[in-house]
């Protein structure tokens, strides 16, 4: 901090251009989104602040305290996030936690007790199981049903929450937000979405009638793959509030260094979403000419099963592409094959990555299935880099 102490505290919490966000475009939101006022030889997006307590005297009411409530590096990061997610929604807040799972069970731990119900897709992520366990041993009601053709609204009668997917991961099963977000109004539901595969230039769920977006900032979002980071942005801070007290009372915060590299990270979103995107399509219609392919996945293609519905709800369609080889051994010989593509389980980084998801277990997939996530290489040469490996695992 600097002068008394609390002056450049109060300039960051205030907010930079607050109320104008909505009205820039994508890319330059996402490179001045978050910043504080400019002060005289300060830098433009000052560097962690590493502190366990605050200078405190008299009555704790300015915003730092302590360092397991707020810290200054948060507080820049959660406001640019906010303005990604909600352009245009003052009322919207983000709460920033220490990985994309200790976000998702913020919102369900926060919202959730003993007698309420819930609905998940069963079809998510592979750790939604292990919540479902907890949640059930707190003796909340879990219902399951697929991401297509919006078949959770068939059991959302009494329930509290509605959490979506979409696209669902691994299998890019995409559900159509509003019409489940007026389903869920009209029974007095509220409604989270995962959106860490799109992230918020794909969609803004919030827009579309979502009470909470949640999404594992380790992915697209911050997209260097050198961090573990999650948020919740909430329609307003009412629910905000019991997001952020969960997040005190479990301790779920992120370190300043992971903050500020997520927002550093923030600036180049839309460069490196728009080439993922590009080639991500650019590879969907390259494997559709392979006969050995089967299965394949891009809601951004036009004979998708998903493409209609995404279409009316997303700008940007992701960087992953899902699709299955004939056999274990084929797909095993293809990832082995590949010399621009890592193997590894995580998606949305600048470098492609791509597994073999039956690998970890938890997901109904063939033995074949690829999850294969695209970076920022050449498509030229990752293309190439791809067919090549087809040919040799044949």
């Amino acid at each position: 901090m600097t002068g008394d102490g609390t002056g450049r505290g109060e300039r960051q919490h205030e907010g930079h251009g607050e109320g104008h966000a909505g009205a820039y475009g994508e890319g330059t939101r996402a490179v001045r989104a978050g910043l504080p006022e400019p002060v005289k030889y300060e830098p433009t997006l000052p560097g962690p602040v590493f502190a366990a307590h605050y200078h405190l005297p008299g009555e704790p009411t300015g915003p730092y305290t302590y360092g397991r409530d707020e810290n200054p590096t948060w507080t820049l990061l959660e406001r640019a996030i906010a303005e990604l997610d909600a352009p245009g929604e003052p009322g919207a807040r983000t709460v920033v936690f220490a990985s994309g799972m200790a976000a998702i069970s913020a919102v369900l731990f926060s919202q959730l007790s003993a007698g309420d119900a819930v609905v998940l897709p069963d079809d998510g992520y592979q750790a939604l199981p292990l919540l479902r366990e907890r949640l059930q041993a707190y003796g909340i009601e879990v219902r399951t049903a697929p991401t297509a053709g919006d078949a959770q609204l068939s059991v959302l009668d009494g329930a509290r929450l509605l959490w979506l997917e979409t696209p669902s991961n691994p299998g890019l099963d995409v559900c159509d937000i509003r019409r489940l977000a007026a389903g869920a109004r009209a029974r007095g539901a509220l409604v989270a979405v995962d959106n860490t595969l799109a992230t918020p230039l794909g969609q803004r769920p919030l827009e579309l009638g979502a009470d909470f977006c949640v999404a594992s900032d380790t992915k697209g979002l911050t997209g260097h793959g050198d961090v573990l980071l999650g948020h919740v942005t909430c329609r307003d801070e009412e629910l905000a509030a019991g997001v952020r007290r969960w997040r005190k009372v479990v301790g779920a915060i992120p370190g300043p260094m992971e903050a500020w590299l997520a927002h550093r990270s923030l600036a180049t979103l839309q460069l490196r979403v728009d080439r993922q995107c590009a080639t991500a399509l650019a590879l969907a219609e390259a494997l559709a000419e392979r006969p050995e392919v089967s299965g394949l996945r891009y809601p951004g293609l036009p004979g998708d099963p998903s493409h209609a519905v995404a279409s009316g709800q997303m700008r940007r369609f992701g960087s992953v592409v899902s699709f299955a080889l004939p056999d274990r051994a084929r797909a095993e010989r293809f990832l082995a094959g590949l010399r621009l593509v890592d193997d590894a389980t995580s998606f949305g980084g600048l470098r492609s990555t791509a597994e073999r998801r039956g690998r970890w277990g938890g997901d109904a997939v063939p033995e074949g299935f690829i999850r294969f996530s695209v970076g920022a290489e050449d498509a030229r040469d990752l293309l190439a880099d791809v067919l090549r490996a087809l040919d040799e695992a044949s």
